[in-house]
């Protein structure tokens, strides 16, 4: 288990880190951008990180399916009824990309029985990111070799009197700012991509609520982050955030609800922000 566990940690880290350095190389070069269906923007970054970040996986874990952000929107979606599968976001944050700021990043989780159980969230324009095999979570620094030169333990910190958050930064929304204010929080950092889990994951913010859309690809690396900090998500009835949603009544395959992420000790409660 420990041999998997280690072929696993090190594939998701070479496959980021590809991605990461390809992502680079259009960001500097400059990159068109594309409307899919949704009218979400996609650029070639998006697409060169995932055709790396796919043939890796495929190389190492054949048998494994994988959900990706880009294949599902051409129509490509694998079986992933067996219950163990990999989620992969090329490019999280595609807005702040395309904005020319720093927080995007390239995510990739395993899920089994529905929870993310490793994951890696590499932000490659700060040369930083975070890794969670199931029994830790770390975060490492990557030197101008585009090799990791430095890694950390992390942890959720506990909760204080003082609380802060941290929120979307292209997607805030009323419902939001009503938890902010209902749970008394007047510091919120606003970031973009999947760094707002592990902000909350390496103790600098306390809790993550999110409202309004969200896609399993988008939360699955830094949930696993979150969670093996210490952290937990759940859903607004107190419940963990499941993966693997397919066949929903009134939502797309995959799609996920509101959710709040945040410290093992956070007490607040999902809290009714839709009154």
């Amino acid at each position: 288990m420990q041999a998997d566990r280690m072929e696993l940690r090190q594939v998701l880290e070479s496959a980021a880190l590809a991605a990461g350095s390809a992502i680079m190389a259009i960001h500097k070069a400059g990159a068109d951008v594309q409307y899919k269906a949704d009218q979400s923007p996609v650029t070639m970054a998006d697409e060169e990180a995932e055709r790396l970040i796919l043939a890796a996986l495929a190389q190492h874990f054949p048998e494994i399916p994988v959900v990706a952000e880009e294949a599902v929107a051409a129509g490509r979606v694998p079986d992933v009824s067996g219950g163990v599968f990999f989620l992969v976001d090329p490019l999280d944050g595609t807005k702040e990309f395309i904005a020319g700021r720093s927080e995007f990043t390239v995510n990739i989780a395993l899920i089994r029985d529905r929870a993310p159980v490793a994951g890696i969230v590499y932000a490659p324009a700060l040369s930083t990111g975070f890794i969670a095999d199931g029994e830790r979570a770390e975060r490492f620094e990557v030197d101008g070799e585009g090799t990791i030169s430095r890694r950390q333990s992390i942890g959720c910190r506990k909760c204080g009197n003082a609380l802060t958050a941290v929120a979307s930064r292209s997607h805030a929304t009323p419902e939001t700012a009503r938890f902010l204010d209902d749970h008394g929080i007047d510091a919120c950092t606003a970031i973009g991509s999947s760094l707002k889990f592990c902000l909350v994951a390496e103790g600098l913010a306390d809790v993550y609520p999110r409202f309004g859309r969200t896609m399993e690809w988008d939360t699955a690396a830094g949930d696993a982050v979150l969670r093996a900090a210490g952290g937990h998500t759940r859903t607004l009835d107190g419940a963990p955030l499941l993966y693997g949603k397919i066949q929903q009544a009134n939502d797309a395959d995959f799609a996920n609800p509101d959710f709040i992420a945040a410290s093992a000790d956070w007490s607040g409660g999902p809290a009714a922000t839709t009154k």
